[in-house]
Parts: C-alpha cells; sequence; structure tokens
C-alpha cells in the first residue's frame, strides 16, 4: 500500500467514530434576558460525568452554549444579587451554592431555586426534563428542546412569570426592610414550615397521601406545567429525542406565548394561566402616583363575581397586563401592571382576571 495514502484511511476508519460523537453531543443554549445579571448554577448527578463550568455570570443579554454529554444527568439554575465580600468570597442572596466561588464545584442550590432538571439519553433513548418549583422560586424559566417530537413530544416547560411580588407573606424571602422591601424569591412550604405534610415524608411520603397544598397551587395555577410539590410528575415530566435545549431565564411572558403559539405541543396543560399572570416587581413605594387610575378600578372592583372571568378596559397611559389576588395580608388585594406598579384594594372574595387589554 501506497504510505502516502495511510492518512486517508486512518481518517477514513475513525470517521464514523467522529461523526458519533458529534451526533451524542447535546447543546444547552443559555440566554439571560433579566434586566440584570445572573450566574447560573450546574450540578452533575452521581456517577456522570461532570458538566464544565459548573458556574458562570451572564450580564443581561449574554447568552451561552455549553456541550453536554448525551448521557448527562443533573440541574441547572440561576443565582441573583451575587457579590465578593471582604474576604474574597463569592456569595448570592438567591440559589446560593456555598461554594465561596463563582463555579459551584458539586454544590446545589440552596433554596429557594428555580430549577431545571435533565436526565439525557434515559428510558427508550428519550431525554426527560422538567422545570421545578419543589424547592421554591426565585426567577422566571423557559425550557424550549429542539428535537424529535414524533417520538418523545419536546414540549416546552417552565415558569414565566414572575412570582415573587406575589408570593404568600409566609414564604417570602425579602431584600431590605419596611416599605422599601422587595421580594426576591418565594420559599416552599416545605422549606417554610418543615411539616411533612408540605414536605411529602414520614406518613406523608406517597402520592395517595401526599397532595397539593395551598401553597403549592399558587405556583401551580400559575406555570402549569412547572413541578409544584414532589407527587408533581403527570404535568410536569416531559420528553425529547436527539434534542438541543434553549434555556431562558427572565422569558417575556406574551412574547414567549407568540413564538410557541406555532408550536404543536403535546402537554396536558398550558404553560402559562393567563387568569393569574404576574408579571413585574412591586415599587417600593407601594402605589402608583395617579390617585385618579386607583379610584376607577375601586369604582369596579366590587361588581366582580368570585372566580370568575373577567375584561374591562384600562386607561391607555397603562401597562397591558394585571393581576388581581390575595396580599397575604386581612386587609387588601393587590393588583400590580406589568411596569411594578400596584394598587391597594379593600379585601373581597378573590377574583380572576382572565385578560385585560389597555386602550
Amino acid at each position: 500500500m501506497d504510505h502516502r495514502l495511510l492518512p486517508f484511511f486512518t481518517f477514513a476508519i475513525f470517521l464514523p467514530f467522529l461523526l458519533f460523537s458529534v451526533v451524542q453531543s447535546t447543546k444547552f443554549t443559555i440566554v439571560n434576558k433579566c434586566r440584570h445579571m445572573i450566574w447560573p448554577g450546574i450540578l452533575t448527578g452521581a456517577d456522570r460525568t461532570v458538566l464544565n463550568p459548573t458556574g458562570f455570570v451572564l450580564k443581561s443579554g449574554e447568552s451561552k452554549t455549553l456541550s453536554v454529554p448525551r448521557s448527562w444527568s443533573g440541574r441547572l439554575w440561576g443565582r441573583t444579587d451575587c457579590f465578593i465580600d471582604s474576604s474574597g468570597k463569592f456569595s448570592c442572596l438567591t440559589a446560593d451554592c456555598g461554594s465561596g466561588k463563582v463555579e459551584c464545584a458539586g454544590s446545589g442550590a440552596k433554596p429557594p431555586a428555580t430549577l431545571v432538571e435533565f436526565t439525557l439519553n434515559g428510558d427508550q433513548g428519550l431525554d426527560f426534563y422538567d422545570v421545578s418549583l419543589v424547592d421554591g422560586y426565585n426567577l422566571p424559566m423557559l425550557v424550549i428542546p429542539k428535537g424529535d417530537s414524533k417520538k418523545g413530544g419536546c414540549s416546552s416547560t417552565g415558569c414565566l412569570v414572575d412570582l415573587n411580588g406575589g408570593c404568600p407573606s409566609q414564604l417570602r424571602v425579602a431584600r431590605g426592610n419596611g416599605s422599601r422591601s422587595e421580594s426576591v424569591a418565594c420559599r416552599s412550604a416545605c422549606e417554610a414550615f418543615g411539616d411533612p405534610m408540605y414536605c411529602c415524608s414520614e406518613a406523608y411520603n406517597t402520592p395517595d397521601t401526599c397532595r397539593p397544598s395551598e401553597f403549592s397551587l399558587y405556583f401551580k395555577h400559575a406555570c402549569p406545567r412547572s413541578y409544584s410539590y414532589a407527587y408533581d410528575d403527570k404535568t410536569s415530566t416531559f420528553t425529547c429525542a436527539s434534542a438541543d435545549y434553549l434555556i431562558i431565564f427572565c422569558p417575556l411572558p406574551y412574547t414567549s406565548m407568540k413564538l410557541l403559539g406555532a408550536r404543536r405541543e403535546s402537554a396536558e396543560l398550558p404553560l402559562v394561566n393567563k387568569s393569574m399572570m404576574y408579571i413585574g416587581r412591586h415599587h417600593t413605594s407601594g402605589v402608583p402616583s395617579s390617585a385618579n387610575d386607583t379610584g376607577t378600578f375601586q369604582a369596579r372592583i366590587p361588581k366582580l363575581q368570585p372566580m370568575s372571568g373577567l375584561s374591562y378596559k384600562l386607561p391607555a397611559a397603562l401597562a397591558l397586563s394585571f393581576t388581581l389576588f390575595n396580599s397575604g395580608s386581612s386587609k387588601d388585594l393587590l393588583l400590580v401592571d406589568d411596569k411594578g406598579n400596584r394598587y391597594a384594594f379593600p379585601r373581597l372574595p378573590v377574583c380572576r382576571v382572565t385578560m385585560i387589554e389597555g386602550g
């Protein structure tokens, strides 16, 4: 054989293995659409090849693509309000992994944290994935698979809405004090109270004995496809085959729903419950500057029926989307627009607003 042909034959022999290696790599594209910096963290499951880096920073608008082994399993989350103290220790106000560095190096997120969980190339060659609020919530998140929907379904999942502002008072994690405090995360009832009934432990460790609570339903009603408690598998675990994944922090709810509308998804529940659409955070001032707008709403609210679907026009100057919800106090209800303005009203039976358009 002509020795000049050896490199060619060597390449031809190994080409199938190289192609196999490429096919077996999954891509995670992680995008930060938040208005602030986040620090994603990654924890690899036991006996799996570690996915590096285990932590990094993403500025607002930035993205990062990772090559992930096809048999990888683990979880990914976003940390917020991170800083380095005078001793050089790195830490975060929410979802900190406790490593003291940007990289988590084998440590998981301290609750509360919104988690995306993956098991790639599992049973029947399928990827299994979910977005979990079982450990609480700190950031909106959307996962969009791009794979073989005929084999796995490949539905998008996540929690697109900001649950921090409407978080029940018993579960709130706040930054600041008094009237200037701001909710930055929402704990699970298990973490907040430690009751086996909420933790699905001890006498409540089966699907028959551990049921959804009023607190887990707060998460489930707003984000129907997300895990809300330990036995929420049926409507919260999704599969796909040979997929890459787009993972978006702080997705824009209406834009995302419009883009996803063209996808034929097999999920049993909608991605967002419009009757509980809460977007934005409270202003520290508590109420908007326009008393006239508040008065207009106060005149209309007493006419609403409990749990009814409603639609009415709002001044064009105000934002388009609102939610009416219990504030957690005995005094009032809150209506919050997507700019974060907060409107307080006397407590009434809970009402749901299905869609409100500005005019």
